[in-house]
């Protein structure tokens, strides 16, 4: 709430992800006790006109929030208004998390996006964080230093070779 107090405070935008719409549910009760007259907006699983609220966060004028929960957020919008996004509650798939923020910084976005995890000490979403890192870093070992031109299947043919079919008119 101290950081989204600033964000909202200097007129920004911010959308707010979590996997858990009843932990949506308390963020909205947060935000209506701490900043009663903000704009706020919610795109959830059981949102039945999408785009009404989506579009409605776009043009509103000053600072708003908009509150979305991460599989709501898959695809077909777009919240480029916006130029914060929190993260409650990490997901244990990163590519999820990734295409939530994307839904913020895509094409149209002209500011600089800030992306906040929210991760508490000592707890299992604490322990995620640390296992993707992990698969970060082995990702980057076995994949990070090819290049454009990089030709995966030049430097893997014996294992080519040995996962092909052969028939026996072949090796004549």
């Amino acid at each position: 709430m101290e950081k989204l107090a600033e964000v909202v405070g200097s007129g920004h935008k911010a959308v707010v992800f979590s996997q858990f719409v009843m932990f949506l549910n308390r963020a909205r009760e947060a935000l209506a006790a701490s900043f009663p007259d903000l704009p706020r907006f919610e795109l959830t699983g059981m949102t039945l006109d999408r785009q009404k609220p989506v579009q409605a966060f776009q043009n509103a004028p000053g600072a708003a929030v908009m509150l979305v929960s991460l599989k709501a957020a898959g695809t077909g919008i777009t919240l480029h208004a916006a130029d914060y996004v929190f993260l409650l509650d990490p997901w244990w798939n990163p590519a999820v998390e990734m295409q939530a923020v994307d839904r913020v910084h895509r094409i149209g976005q002209t500011n600089t996006v800030f992306v906040y995890r929210m991760v508490t000490a000592g707890t299992v979403e604490e322990r995620i964080q640390a296992l993707k890192a992990d698969k970060k870093m082995l990702f980057d070992r076995v994949v990070g230093d090819m290049s454009g031109d990089f030709d995966l299947s030049r430097h893997f043919q014996s294992l080519r070779t040995l996962i092909e079919l052969s028939t026996p008119e072949a090796e004549q």
